[in-house]
């Protein structure tokens, strides 16, 4: 976490472990647990598929995603079973999505900085959650992912601000030092409410809900 404070003028939040529940993830273990796999393996081929395949900065299709992952594991699934899997695992934070809002009404700008896919789009389509924001940077869509420190310097680039006047949030301790690295602020996503109490010395004239 940065200490030095400067004025903030956009907040960036991940996307899934901060706005919502890591669907991924979640999805991916239940799949593996259905199926007899070792949970822990599963996930690991999966996640190293997604980057590799370029799947996750939209070089790759959906389909060619679990084709690749049926291959290396033995899973026998259709993709529309498997799509319907990973976004049931998605549960939006709807109290972070409060804070959002109470971050913009402000003046602040707020964006999505994710590396993601479709799914996001899918989640966005179910609980309009791209509403809330100035901007989504998506990798899917990027071509680019928080692994390289160039998405972060597009990403304050795009909403024209230095990135000591950005505040980045997520839970993912290698892309908080990333982000600390080119000079943003951060916060890494670990406690709800230690998150809640940093933003509030952050912010000192916001009123921030509890859950």
């Amino acid at each position: 976490m940065t200490d030095t404070h400067h004025d903030i003028k956009a907040v960036f939040f991940d996307f899934s472990g901060v706005l919502a529940e890591e669907g991924f993830v979640n999805g991916l273990q239940a799949i593996a647990e259905r199926n007899g796999f070792d949970t822990e393996a599963f996930l690991t081929t999966a996640m190293d598929i997604c980057y590799k395949s370029g799947y996750v900065t939209g070089e790759a299709t959906e389909e060619e995603f679990w084709e690749a992952v049926r291959k290396q594991t033995g899973l026998i699934a259709p993709t529309e079973v498997l799509h319907l899997e990973i976004l049931t695992g998605f549960s939006v934070r709807l109290w972070m999505l409060d804070v959002v809002d109470i971050i913009r009404a402000s003046g602040i700008k707020t964006a999505i900085l994710s590396d993601h896919t479709n799914w996001l789009e899918n989640v966005d389509f179910e609980h309009a959650v791209y509403s809330h924001f100035d901007w989504v940077f998506n990798s899917y869509r990027e071509g680019i992912t928080k692994r390289q420190h160039a998405y972060f310097h597009k990403a304050c680039e795009s909403l024209g601000v230095k990135p000591e006047e950005a505040l980045f949030i997520d839970d993912n301790p290698s892309n908080i030092l990333r982000a600390d690295e080119i000079g943003m602020q951060t916060i890494h996503y670990d406690d709800h409410d230690r998150v809640l109490s940093r933003l509030q010395e952050l912010f000192p004239k916001l009123s921030f809900p509890t859950r």
